[in-house]
């Protein structure tokens, strides 16, 4: 007769974390077979997610889509990847699950509860050499390798046209990658906007509408200097929104002559002071940036910033009476609350990069092609830069109001 086995029950790990499935010996009728219903029991599909590069409002908004869309309609577990794809590079790893729980009323904060970076990076990553200066290498076949050994099969990667960049070298190398844009600069011309930027422009007009009052008051020239490394799309926004007199953005090297005629036409019609909205990127005809080169560990990036007193002290030496003063926005328009229009766009990006990834749908980036949420590859979405063309209407409408370019 057959030796009977023992009618016992073991714990059987499952794929999911800690989780552990009772599981008797005797209803086994195969390896495989169990298996094979031991994963449609206990395993759900994981993503996981990571916001790069600059902070912008509307980021948490966008996180909280995906997990209520990914864990509400299709039951998947949701992990955010800390400081970009840092997380999934650092030893121990920094995984954090996002569930409905930690998602909920995020949309209204500013920021992002994943954190973020734009230093390093799995191409880049900081290495200190022997003798004490920084390098970099390239760990991005370790990052790949690490994500399958998560049990992770698809990666949405929110950010702008660098990070973009990062998900299309990921995809080329085999990775199931979603691209959502961000960006307060609105550099990415694959979409109508990027979910940040009206936020930025309505916290940059309502500086320009503060300083009108005290320009009037003291009759001066007030420079409000704002974001936009390589694009004016904030500084044209808020000098049309707060009816500002000058801006001077990337895409047009300035010219002192007709800026000075500008400022000499509002004192001699009796208005009596000047507004003036500065790119952080614009620089003067025949010039350069105004930069400083950071010193911060893998960071790539030159660091914008100056533009605006420099201008000044170009204007006090045709014009030593002027009275000027200088407002650097900076930070501020990164952070906050977003608007409801961000709100509503970042909303749409995490709902329509869910539907992507259920089917099958990778390498591509969500894009807004009003009213129309759409896709597109992410190859197609960072080829060309998102600069102001001069014949945009914009610049068109700005220059209808009589607001000088500098050109």
């Amino acid at each position: 007769m057959p030796v009977r086995r023992r009618e016992a029950c073991r714990l059987i790990p499952s794929v999911l974390g800690d989780q552990t499935t009772l599981v008797n010996p005797l209803d086994i009728k195969s390896t495989e077979d169990f298996l094979g219903d031991l994963q449609s029991m206990t395993r759900r599909k994981r993503i996981l997610v990571a916001t790069g590069g600059g902070d912008c409002p509307g980021l948490n908004a966008v996180l909280r889509a995906i997990v209520k869309k990914a864990t509400g309609q299709y039951n998947w577990e949701v992990l955010g990847s800390m400081d970009a794809f840092n997380g999934v590079l650092s030893e121990p790893m920094q995984l954090k699950v996002l569930d409905l729980a930690a998602v909920s009323g995020i949309h209204v904060r500013g920021g992002t509860i994943i954190g973020t970076t734009n230093r390093g990076g799995p191409f880049h990553w900081p290495v200190k050499r022997r003798d004490g200066t920084w390098g970099s290498e390239d760990r991005s076949d370790e990052l790949i390798r690490r994500l399958q050994y998560q049990g992770i099969e698809a990666v949405i990667n929110i950010g702008g046209e660098g990070s973009q960049r990062i998900s299309q070298r990921l995809f080329e190398k085999g990775l199931n990658i979603i691209g959502v844009p961000k960006t307060i600069d609105n550099d990415l011309s694959a979409t109508d906007f990027t979910f940040g930027y009206q936020t930025a422009v309505e916290v940059a007009t309502d500086a320009v509408d503060k300083l009108v009052t005290t320009a009037e008051s003291h009759h001066r020239m007030m420079v409000l200097e704002v974001m936009g490394r390589d694009a004016g799309w904030i500084a044209l926004g808020a000098a049309i929104a707060g009816g500002a007199d000058i801006v001077l953005i990337p895409e047009i090297a300035y010219r002192l002559g007709s800026i000075l005629r500008k400022i000499e036409e509002r004192f001699s019609s009796g208005r009596g002071f000047v507004i003036v909205v500065v790119a952080e990127g614009a620089r003067p005809a025949g010039g350069d940036v105004i930069f400083k080169q950071s010193d911060e560990v893998g960071c790539q990036h030159k660091v914008l910033g100056g533009i605006g007193r420099f201008f000044v002290g170009q204007v006090k030496e045709q014009l030593p009476d002027m009275e000027a003063r200088v407002t650097v926005l900076g930070h501020l328009q990164r952070g906050g609350s977003p608007c409801a229009f961000d709100r509503i766009l970042a909303t749409q990006f995490g709902v329509a990069a869910v539907e992507l990834i259920k089917a099958e749908k990778f390498g591509y980036m969500v894009a807004s092609n009003y009213p129309d949420i759409v896709a597109l590859p992410i190859r197609e979405a960072i080829e060309k830069y998102n600069y102001v063309d001069l014949d945009h209407n914009l610049v068109k409408t700005a220059r209808g109001l009589g607001i000088c370019l500098g050109d």
